[in-house]
């Protein structure tokens, strides 16, 4: 079956989800994990100049809610996989294929629906029984932002001017402050939330927590504890590690959902339309805005060459 569709806009904010492969546990929670996972998520989000709402690193995927205004989410999510699964797969001895399948990005679509998505980052490790508190989830959250200052500091360390220093013995460790650079991790407010005070917005938050926290309580008599998270063994594989369906958007209400159905059967059909097109060689194939071209190099007359090569400075599908 083939992967759906990407259909981006710049100014529409997205709940993502990456899951490690065969659902292994390979993000499991560590202070040099969480460290290097704060340091790739700021450098990431800096460079591609992406707004950061909310975010989780579970032990086996990770949730970010996320708007990119210069429509560049897919060079954003590239930096962050590639670098997470190179830094983190050397952190626990992982050689395979870190990430299960490409990764989900769904449009929010309103208000109620995108405070229903932060209450879903925040309840982690709460809503699995893993933890009785939201701040007791010893991995990479933004629970301590959203309830204190909003911004966070971090190391990135930079393994390509470690490897021109590769004849130095401090090259060995991966990890020596020789490379780290400071990066700074911050939220952006929600925009429902822009003219409330900090206080306003984390007491918000608060009250949401203690809901999260009470339903928690109500449905685990004994969770796993911290202790018994930071434990686990990172490449272990879970018998049935939990699937489920990827949504078309998040919305609250059901006209929302069908609008937003509709526009993407519209994208859709032109998308199709041009690809076919662009298949034949035609260069001037007009692409729906959002679309991103597809890697192919049609055969065409020799003398096209060169401007099918600029056509493809553009991020493929």
């Amino acid at each position: 079956m083939a992967w759906p569709l990407r259909m981006y806009e710049p100014r529409g904010i997205y709940f993502v989800t990456a899951r490690c492969f065969q659902g292994r546990l390979l993000l499991r929670p560590s202070r040099e994990t969480n460290e290097v996972l704060g340091g790739v998520l700021a450098r990431a989000t800096r460079l591609a100049g992406v707004e950061l709402f909310a975010f989780v690193f579970a032990s086996n995927h990770l949730h970010l809610l996320v708007r990119a205004p210069q429509g560049n989410l897919p060079r954003f999510m590239q930096f962050l996989l590639a670098n997470v699964s190179r830094k983190i797969g050397w952190l626990v001895g992982w050689r395979g294929a870190f990430w299960e399948r490409r990764y989900s990005a769904e449009p929010v679509l309103d208000d109620e629906a995108l405070f229903g998505r932060v209450r879903y980052i925040l309840a982690h490790g709460v809503k699995e029984g893993l933890v009785r508190k939201c701040s007791d989830w010893p991995g990479l959250s933004c629970f301590r932002q959203m309830v204190g200052a909003r911004l966070r500091h971090f190391r990135w360390f930079d393994w390509t001017r470690r490897w021109r220093a590769r004849s130095r013995r401090e090259a060995r460790d991966r990890m020596n402050e020789l490379w780290a650079e400071a990066e700074n991790l911050t939220l952006t407010p929600l925009p429902f939330w822009a003219h409330m005070t900090d206080s306003g917005r984390r007491r918000q938050i608060l009250r949401a927590v203690t809901a999260i926290e009470r339903e928690g309580a109500s449905s685990f008599e004994r969770v796993l504890g911290r202790r018994g998270v930071v434990t686990q063994d990172p490449q272990v594989r879970p018998n049935r590690p939990a699937r489920s369906p990827r949504p078309q958007c998040h919305a609250s209400r059901r006209e929302l959902r069908a609008d937003f159905a509709d526009r993407y059967r519209a994208f859709t059909s032109v998308f199709l339309h041009a690809s076919e097109k662009w298949r034949r060689g035609d260069l001037n194939a007009s692409f729906p805005s959002g679309a991103f071209r597809p890697v192919i190099w049609p055969s065409v007359h020799p003398r096209l060459l060169p401007a099918l090569a600029s056509t493809h400075d553009s991020p493929g599908p």
